[in-house]
């Protein structure tokens, strides 16, 4: 789940709802339909200070030969998050972020409808992201790659209509504390990894031409006007 996103048509309403100290994002882009493997914008804590900057979606491990890695690892369920190969090095390194998106699509499992999935109140979803940092053991010259992996938890009421899963909401109360600016212990981390209120969410059907990642246009979150029946 949670293959495709929407970015933020801009960025300054981000930075002021998350009090973003440095901006690394030099002539941002909004987009409509972001697969694994593109940038997406995420925010980091650094010495207190938070930065908005960019990462490759799909996490690719320290300890990586090669970069294939990063197709299979774009989501990080919640549970065991911490004992799993891809991504326990991140966790146990405190290399924890908050993904930024106005929403993703969701496929409707019993026939494959896409819909788009928001905050009820449209504002910018903030989701727990894993991240980590790669070098190229082929090219000792070469800039790491810092990518992440969405984190995802068992979907709440509202969304098993699409799919048992959805990526894990954190809620502004909570971002110090999954940035690291605040302690927090393991199972108080782990308790932030919940499913977000049905209340505070919605979805909507889209054309399937969201399926196709070349097609990226504002139109694609538009409402079906027709909703198409289950198969």
């Amino acid at each position: 789940m949670c293959g495709r996103a929407k970015l933020p048509d801009d960025v300054s309403e981000i930075k002021l709802d998350l009090k973003i100290d440095f901006d690394e994002i030099e002539n941002y882009q909004p987009r409509w339909n972001v697969a694994p493997t593109s940038q997406l914008p995420v925010v980091v804590s650094r010495n207190g200070k938070r930065i908005l900057t960019l990462m490759r979606w799909g996490l690719v491990p320290s300890w990586a030969k090669d970069i294939k890695t990063g197709h299979a690892t774009f989501n990080a369920r919640a549970e065991g998050i911490e004992t799993r190969p891809a991504f326990r090095g991140a966790w146990k390194a405190h290399r924890r972020c908050l993904v930024v998106a106005d929403g993703y699509y969701e496929w409707r499992v019993a026939d494959k409808q896409p819909f788009a999935v928001a905050l009820g109140n449209r504002g910018p979803m903030t989701v727990a992201g894993l991240w980590d940092l790669w070098r190229d053991p082929l090219t000792a010259t070469a800039k790491p790659l810092k990518s992440f992996a969405i984190v995802t938890t068992p979907a709440n009421t509202l969304l098993q209509q699409l799919h048992d899963r959805m990526p894990a909401v954190i809620a502004p109360d909570n971002w110090a504390a999954w940035l690291g600016e605040t302690e927090a212990t393991e199972p108080q981390l782990k308790a932030l990894l919940r499913p977000y209120p049905d209340s505070a969410m919605a979805f909507w059907p889209v054309d399937r031409k969201v399926g196709n990642v070349k097609k990226a246009s504002p139109d694609l979150l538009s409402r079906l006007c027709e909703v198409p029946q289950r198969a």
